[in-house]
Order: C-alpha cells, then structure tokens, then sequence
C-alpha cells in the first residue's frame, strides 16, 4: 500500500488503500496517508479486505496492484537476478518470509527465467516460512482467524497459494512454520548482531535458517540467501515493545557521571 500510494502520488494518479481496521501497522498505513491515499479502513482482517478489493475492481475500472496482478510478479522477480548477479551463481537455499506468498512465487519464477536464458546452471532450494499462528500452506486449510505478531504475514487465504506451492514442490524446498518467539528472537539477532532493523515479518526468514539449522540442513560452504522483506520502522510498536525501556534522571552531570560508573562497572 505504501509504494503503491508513493507511485501513483508521483504518476498524478488516484491511490485507494482498503485495510483491515485495527489490523495494519501504523507505519504503513502513515506512508500511504502522506502520500495522499484515500485510506478505507474495513471490518476484519486482511483477507476479508482482499475479498473486498477482487469485489470491487470486478465492477470499477480501478487496477488491483497486490500479487494478484502478474505485473507485481514480473517486477518482484528480478530480485533474483539481482541475488544472481551479485554472488555469481544461485544460492543454495533462498528464505523467506510467506504471507500473500507472492514473494516466493516471483523469486522462483526469476530464478527458472535466468536457468532458460544461460544465466544459471543450478538453481536453489526455496523455503518459506509462515508465523505458527497464520499458517493456511502448511496446515493445508484457509485459517480464518490468523493471529501472529508478524502483522505482515498474518493471512489466512493467500493469494498467490498455488505459486508458493509449485516454488516449494519444483524446487525441492519446503514451506514451514516458525512460532512469534522464533521470529521474535531473529527479530532481536538481527538488531543486536548486524545492525538491521527488519519488521517481524521480515525475520521469518532468519528465524527459518535458524530452524533448519538446528536441525542439521546445512552442508559446509553452502550459500544460504534471505530476503528480508520490510523494514522495521513499518511496525515501530513492536520494536518499542520488546527493547528495553528508556533511563530517566533529572539533567544534573553527577547522576549522569554515577548512572556511567553503574554501567561501565567501575
């Protein structure tokens, strides 16, 4: 919704954002608000809004711009390429996060498309991961009520599930499920370790490697590639939420001088 507002803002066109209400990230919803959307907030959540939206271009000349339109997929495609290119080959293993599943979808469909024009000779093994709690590909059934802390994969009817299907089962990879500890664990790593702020959605993927390391997948010398889809001040609330709170003293240079002796333990 974001940069959909964000290009049409810039196209001259008209941008209408439908959401789930009280179901969407107000760092989202504030990017497509700027950029002079008009926001329609609906009852449910985000698969009830998606039905609504599919309803309502049926009847309207509006265009869908989500990973039902296959120009979305042409375009999220070349990522792959663009892993290609950089490391000189496919990875062994690519990771990501699924939710609409349209990013597994598109990344396999590039990485196939550079196979066919001599680009590559191997390709890799997809997994995706699903939070526990919004899992429809792996439990095999629409779930109804998702709930995980990853707002941005909390969906329980995916619109491109047959494309994460056919990414899992030609690539020889897997779709699994991390739980909202798992992700939120990687979530931390990753702002602890490497200095990245990802949205929780985003650390799905990490949190995958993590999994699948524990459980011996790995040989020595593989390239592993994950996509971290978003970044975290699209969910800032969370971050404030599991970090430390801030100190408080009053601006005098002695309680700071003894708040640094604490810290640095002299």
């Amino acid at each position: 919704s974001a940069s959909a507002a964000a290009y049409a803002a810039r196209a001259g066109l008209r941008a209408y954002v439908l959401v789930p209400q009280g179901n969407i990230s107000l760092g989202k919803l504030s990017q497509a608000m700027i950029h002079g959307a008009k926001v329609i907030e609906v009852e449910g959540n985000f698969d009830t809004a998606l039905r609504l939206v599919k309803e309502i271009t049926s009847r309207f000349a509006i265009t869908l711009v989500n990973s039902i339109n296959p120009y979305r997929i042409e375009g999220q495609k070349t990522a792959a390429f663009e892993i290609c290119d950089l490391l000189g080959r496919a990875p062994d293993y690519h990771f990501l996060p699924v939710g609409n599943a349209g990013n597994i979808t598109a990344y396999w469909k590039g990485y196939k498309e550079y196979v066919e024009v001599g680009r590559l000779s191997s390709l890799p093994r997809m997994m995706g991961f699903q939070a526990a709690g919004a899992a429809p590909i792996v439990l095999g059934r629409v779930v109804e009520q998702p709930e995980t802390v990853a707002s941005a994969i909390r969906i329980g009817n995916p619109a491109s599930w047959q494309g994460a299907l056919a990414a899992r089962d030609e690539s020889k990879g897997t779709i699994d499920i991390v739980s909202d500890d798992e992700i939120l664990a990687a979530y931390k790593l990753l702002a602890d370790s490497e200095g990245v702020l990802a949205e929780p959605a985003s650390a799905a993927s990490v949190a995958g490697v993590i999994k699948k390391q524990k459980e011996g997948l790995f040989r020595k010398g593989g390239v592993v590639v994950c996509t971290l889809t978003g970044h975290g001040l699209k969910d800032p609330d969370i971050a404030i939420r599991h970090s430390p709170k801030p100190t408080r003293m009053a601006a005098e240079l002695k309680l700071l001088e003894d708040f640094f002796k604490r810290e640095e333990g002299r």
